[in-house]
C-alpha cells in the first residue's frame, strides 16, 4: 500500500475559511484531493472576535473538505495575518570559543535563539526569525555559512512580530475544532511560496495579496525576505463603500462589484446601467457602472498606495535594492477588473496576476488555480514540508476511538474526545452523527534540530493545555 505524505492547510480569512488537503504526485506537483469552503464567521480584518462562530465556520469546512476527499483530517498548518503583524530589521552577532572548528547548524540556532530574547512590546511575541545575510569575521554577503572558518559569526534577520493573543486564540479554534495544530505561517510568505518562481525572489518582487479583510505584502530581493506588512483595509471596505454609495445592500454590493465592478471608471461608458431589484416590494434601484467604477477606483487607489508607502519605505528606488520582477497581485482582490492597469499606473512598476497553477498538478479544477486560494495552496506545500501524514483515508479510521457528545448546560454545545473510550450506560451517544478519530500515524523522530517555528507551535499547545 502506498504510503503517501497527506498535507492540510488551513486559511482563516475575513471573508472565507478554506481548508485543503493535497499530496505531491510522481512528478512533484501538487495534487489537490479535496476542499471545504466556508463564510468566515468570527473573523474581522484577519483577527478572530467570536470564537464559537469561528469554530463552527472551521468545522463546516473541514468536514465538507472530508466529504470531497474521503480522507480523515488530523491536524493543520495555519496561516497568520491580520492588522497585529509587523516586521522589524535586526542585526545580531555570536563569538565562537573555537575559530578553528567549522560552523555548523549548532551555532545558527544559537545566533537564532538569540534574536528570540528581544524584548518586544507588552503582549507581542515573535512569531518568525528569518536569517537573510552572514557575515564571518567581516567578511559580507555569505547565504550559506555551515562549514566555513571564523571566530564572529553575525547575521542581518527578518523578523516578523505579532500579538500573543490573536495567535492564541487562532490555536484555541484549532484544538476547539477536535484537530490539532501542526505549524504556524505567515499568510504572504504562503502565498508566495504559491505565486512566485525563484527567478522572481531573485530579480525582486513585491507580492501584494488583496485579501477581504487585510491587504498583505512580502517583498522578495536575491531570493531572500526583506519585508514584510499587512494594511488593515482589504475587499470588504470596498464592497462597504458601494453599500453606502448606492444605498443598497451588502449582498447586492458584493454581486455588483464582482460581476460589474472596475478599478478604470473611463472603460464604462454613461449610459451602461445596471437594475438591481427593490427590497420587499420596492422599486428596481438603477446603478450607473460608471459611478460605481469611481467608487470602487477610489478605494482602490488608497489601499494601492498604502502598499506602495510600504514598498517606498523598503528603499526600491536605491539601484541595489530595484524590483526589476515589478509587483504580482493575489489573493481575492486581485480578480477585480482592470487592477492591474491601476497598478502599473500608481507604480510604475510591471504587474501580473499572481495564479498558483505553477505549482498544481494538470488535473486541477479552474476554481483551485484562481488567486483567491493562492494563500491554501501554499499552506498546503508548507505541510508538505512538514512531512507529516496530516489526513489519512476514511476505511483506515479506527472505529473504536469515539467522540462522545456531552449535554453542557450551555447554549453551545462543546464536544470532548475521550482518549479511552469505555462503553457506560449513562453515556449519551447520537449514533447518527457519531465522528471517529483517526488513528495516530508514528511520526519518525528523523530531524535532530527543530526549527524555532515547530517549538513555538509547542508553546501555543502548552499554554492551551494550561489554559483548560
Amino acid at each position: 500500500m502506498e504510503k503517501d505524505n497527506i498535507a492540510v492547510g488551513l486559511d482563516i480569512g475575513t471573508t472565507k475559511i478554506v481548508a485543503m488537503i493535497g499530496k505531491k504526485n510522481e512528478y512533484g506537483k501538487l495534487e489537490i484531493l479535496g476542499i471545504g469552503k466556508s463564510k468566515s464567521l468570527g473573523v474581522a480584518r484577519g483577527v478572530v472576535n467570536n470564537i464559537t462562530q469561528t469554530i463552527q465556520s472551521i468545522q463546516q469546512a473541514i468536514i465538507e473538505a472530508e466529504n470531497n476527499s474521503g480522507y480523515k483530517i488530523k491536524d493543520v498548518v495555519v496561516g497568520i495575518a491580520g492588522q497585529h503583524i509587523r516586521s522589524i530589521q535586526h542585526t545580531d552577532y555570536i563569538s565562537r570559543n573555537n575559530p578553528e572548528e567549522v560552523i555548523g547548524e549548532n551555532d545558527i540556532q544559537l545566533l537564532i535563539d538569540q534574536v528570540n530574547k528581544l524584548a518586544m512590546l507588552p503582549g507581542e511575541e515573535i512569531i518568525h526569525v528569518l536569517p537573510q545575510e552572514f557575515k564571518i569575521d567581516g567578511q559580507s554577503e555569505i547565504k550559506e555559512p555551515i562549514g566555513m572558518y571564523g571566530g564572529r559569526l553575525e547575521s542581518s534577520f527578518h523578523v516578523v512580530v505579532g500579538q500573543a493573543s490573536s495567535i492564541r486564540n487562532v490555536g484555541r479554534c484549532i484544538q476547539s475544532s477536535g484537530i490539532e495544530l501542526s505549524g504556524l505561517t505567515l499568510e504572504p510568505l504562503a502565498s508566495a511560496d504559491a505565486v512566485l518562481s525563484q527567478e522572481e525572489k531573485e530579480a525582486g518582487v513585491a507580492l501584494i495579496d488583496i485579501g477581504g479583510g487585510t491587504t498583505d505584502l512580502a517583498i522578495f530581493k536575491d531570493g531572500i525576505i526583506r519585508h514584510t506588512a499587512v494594511i488593515p483595509f482589504g475587499g470588504n471596505v470596498i464592497t462597504d463603500d458601494i453599500k453606502e454609495g448606492c444605498s443598497i445592500i451588502e449582498k447586492q454590493a458584493e454581486l455588483l462589484k464582482i460581476k460589474f465592478g472596475s478599478a478604470w471608471p473611463g472603460e464604462n461608458k454613461d449610459n451602461e446601467i445596471v437594475s438591481i431589484p427593490g427590497l420587499r416590494g420596492r422599486e428596481p434601484k438603477e446603478i450607473s457602472l460608471k459611478n460605481l467604477s469611481k467608487i470602487i477606483h477610489a478605494r482602490v487607489v488608497e489601499i494601492v498606495e498604502q502598499v506602495f508607502a510600504e514598498i517606498k519605505a523598503y528603499g526600491h528606488e536605491d539601484p541595489r535594492k530595484k524590483l526589476i520582477a515589478g509587483i504580482v497581485l493575489t489573493g481575492g482582490g486581485a480578480q477585480l477588473k482592470h487592477i492591474k492597469q491601476l497598478v502599473e499606473y500608481i507604480t510604475g512598476m510591471d504587474t501580473r496576476i499572481g495564479y498558483p497553477n505553477e505549482h498544481l498538478a494538470g488535473n486541477s479544477g479552474e476554481e483551485i488555480s484562481s488567486p483567491l486560494f493562492a494563500t491554501a495552496v501554499g499552506l498546503v506545500m508548507n505541510s508538505i514540508q512538514n512531512s507529516s501524514q496530516s489526513a489519512v483515508r476514511m476505511e483506515l479510521v479506527n472505529e473504536q476511538t469515539k467522540v462522545v457528545y456531552k449535554n453542557v448546560p450551555t447554549p453551545v454545545q462543546r464536544y470532548e474526545v475521550e482518549e479511552n473510550y469505555v462503553e457506560k450506560e449513562e453515556t449519551v451517544e447520537q449514533p447518527r452523527e457519531t465522528v471517529t478519530k483517526a488513528v495516530k500515524a508514528e511520526s519518525t523522530e528523523t530531524k535532530i534540530r527543530r526549527s524555532f517555528f515547530d517549538r513555538y507551535v509547542d508553546k501555543i499547545k502548552e499554554f492551551l493545555d494550561n489554559a483548560e
